[in-house]
């Protein structure tokens, strides 16, 4: 993409996706340039946004489209995200993140499934279906294993891990019938006027209700404590009165370890085939929220035993 004199370059994502600064006068917008995979990175992204919009949602509102040339322009909803107020210790964690989880619970009340994009054709948002679920988390045994796991042993590691995940996957209670923004954490979420905005918002589904709150809560890339995650845990609890809590903390267990499980995944492949290696130094820690999900619950049983024997806890 040629830039111009207006154009400023924006920190980008772990997606194939540029972003830059529209500046003219006093007014500012978003160029948010894809070549790969624009479809999802661009068409699908405004047509969630959409979607959100009209739900009264704050997301960035389509300004232009040139498609044919691989961009879209966006509004500017500015450059603070949440995690970056957050990183301020002395602010107060827990105010913000009821914040954060009276947008979730809005959000989750989205029932729109179709929307007409920007080419005028339908875009129907997909269920989070069981497959999805296991291809995501073969993510793990595809990259990150195979840098672990000595060569002659690695089919029987991925035969085994497979097996185990497709029982996970059973154990999921709740039905698909919610709103998942899928990436809903701190880096997602900016703040503009006193109010919450979402981006990233392109891979949304219908899907389990557990799902946006794990992202939230085991964020990978804000360490939280125990104590502020069981916190906010409650605090959505008590905003949603009529759910079976013992089946939404089974799913939400489960849900946590199977997507920081892909995340692992995501990460090494991130590194290894994009040479995005700064994503590495997050492994540790998503070690340590799977442990934290795992460790009390029996239903991980046969999954922590085949981590363990294959991987070194340190």
């Amino acid at each position: 993409m040629k830039l111009t004199k207006n154009l400023k370059q924006i920190k980008s994502d772990a997606s194939f996706r540029y972003f830059f600064r529209n500046k003219k006068k006093k007014l500012s917008s978003v160029i948010v340039y894809a070549k790969k995979d624009k479809r999802l990175n661009l068409l699908t992204y405004d047509a969630i946004n959409k979607i959100l919009i009209k739900n009264n949602i704050l997301a960035p509102k389509l300004i232009n489209e040139n498609y044919a040339k691989n961009f879209i322009e966006i509004q500017d909803l500015g450059n603070q995200t949440v995690f970056s107020f957050l990183k301020n210790k002395n602010k107060n964690k827990l105010l913000i993140f009821k914040k954060i989880i009276n947008l979730l619970n809005k959000i989750q009340l989205i029932k729109d499934k179709k929307v007409i994009n920007f080419k005028k054709q339908n875009y129907i948002v997909p269920k989070y279906s069981s497959e999805i679920l296991l291809d995501e988390a073969k993510l793990f045994s595809a990259w990150y294993a195979p840098q672990v796991v000595p060569q002659a042993n690695q089919s029987k590691f991925k035969k085994n891990y497979e097996k185990v995940i497709k029982i996970l996957i059973k154990k999921i209670t709740l039905k698909n019938d919610t709103f998942v923004h899928r990436d809903f954490h701190v880096s997602n979420l900016m703040l503009m006027n006193n109010k919450i905005g979402v981006i990233d918002t392109q891979d949304a589904l219908f899907g389990n209700s557990a799902y946006d709150l794990a992202s939230l809560i085991d964020d990978v890339r804000f360490e939280t404590s125990n104590i502020l995650k069981e916190k906010i845990f409650y605090i959505y609890l008590r905003s949603n009165k009529k759910l079976n809590i013992k089946k939404f903390r089974n799913d939400f267990e489960i849900i946590s370890v199977l997507r920081n499980l892909k995340i692992i995944g995501i990460f090494t492949r991130l590194a290894m085939r994009d040479n995005k290696k700064d994503y590495l130094k997050l492994i540790p820690y998503t070690w340590s929220l799977i442990r934290l999900r795992s460790q009390n619950n029996k239903i991980f049983k046969e999954l922590n035993s085949l981590l363990d024997k294959n991987f070194n806890k340190k």
